[in-house]
């Protein structure tokens, strides 16, 4: 046993999803397809917030900030999702799975709190509409965002040291398509109660405690709205809430299905389908989950496309 702890891991193999080629080529062209189809998407949804100064709001400001975020969420896994797919060669550095674990998670957290944000500019445009705009300024926007991508990196780099000086026994199969925490927690040998005390507070930090923010915000959205008056202004209320409040059921639902478990009940087959979901899938679907439902975006398109013709 000593022997294999002293034995240093310089590469995992990622399985992916099946050894059939002829499957691993259909998969290929789904994910490419998928690919295109988020990165044209959000690019387009964050073109169309800085070209249309009706979208100059602090809510278009966070969701151009979540388009930024999911086309380089999803970068940081499709391109090895499409290399595992292709070729014959499944191994990925230490260095390389190192570094993908850190910008997923990093990400994936700054999304959490982002997500949360978003939920709490809806509260304060709904609960509190005349203070919004002193509330929700440009300078305390800017704020919310950058404070969001500094605490989700903040955590992925305490949780990345923490789960690459694991020892993984000479172990190096990863059954999964890329550097993800289920699957190197399997490989681990050692994970001790202080690994699982950081990895529990990093979950409650950039998971639960968002889910209870944005909960608490969409309780006193709910209590708004049945307050008001009108009919009019409860379906408004209702429809500028319903895109955010679908993206947040889709990712958090995903999220909490795989890393709210303890570590000895992860079902890594069926959890690879359940990534997938969160990790391709939903960025391409956030710029149709804010654009079909949104007049101001279809607008905005709208003038976009009549430019291009002109021209």
């Amino acid at each position: 046993m000593e022997e294999r702890n002293l034995t240093t891991v310089k590469k995992f193999i990622l399985l992916g999803f099946t050894a059939d080629l002829q499957l691993q080529r259909i998969l290929f062209l789904i994910f490419l397809i998928m690919y295109i189809c988020s990165l044209l998407g959000n690019m387009t949804m964050i073109s169309l917030i800085c070209a249309d100064s009706k979208l100059h709001t602090p809510m278009y400001f966070f969701i151009g900030n979540l388009s930024f975020l999911d086309i380089w969420y999803s970068s940081v896994y499709v391109p090895q999702i499409l290399m595992t797919c292709i070729s014959e060669d499944k191994s990925i550095s230490f260095a390389d799975c190192l570094a993908q674990f850190f910008f997923s998670a990093g990400l994936a957290f700054s999304e959490s709190n982002l997500l949360a944000v978003m939920a709490y500019d809806r509260y304060m445009a709904i609960f509190n509409p005349l203070l919004y705009v002193q509330a929700m300024s440009p300078s305390v926007c800017g704020s919310l965002v950058a404070a969001s991508y500094f605490g989700g990196f903040l955590n992925s780099s305490i949780i990345t040291s923490k789960t690459f000086t694991l020892s993984f026994c000479a172990n190096n199969i990863i059954d999964d398509f890329f550097c993800d925490l289920p699957p190197l927690v399997k490989l681990a040998c050692d994970v001790k109660k202080s690994y699982q005390a950081v990895l529990y507070f990093i979950l409650a930090s950039n998971i639960i405690t968002p889910t209870i923010i944005i909960l608490a915000s969409y309780l006193f959205i709910i209590v708004a709205i049945l307050n008001m008056h009108s009919t009019q202004g409860r379906l408004k209320a209702f429809s500028t809430c319903g895109s955010h409040l679908t993206a947040v059921t889709l990712y958090y639902g995903s999220i909490l299905f795989i890393y709210s478990r303890p570590s000895t009940s992860y079902a890594l087959e069926w959890d690879k389908v359940v990534s997938v979901f969160y990790t391709v899938v939903i960025p391409m679907l956030n710029p149709l989950i804010y654009s079909l439902r949104n007049k101001d975006v279809k607008d905005a398109l709208k003038k976009m496309l009549d430019r291009t013709k002109v021209s």
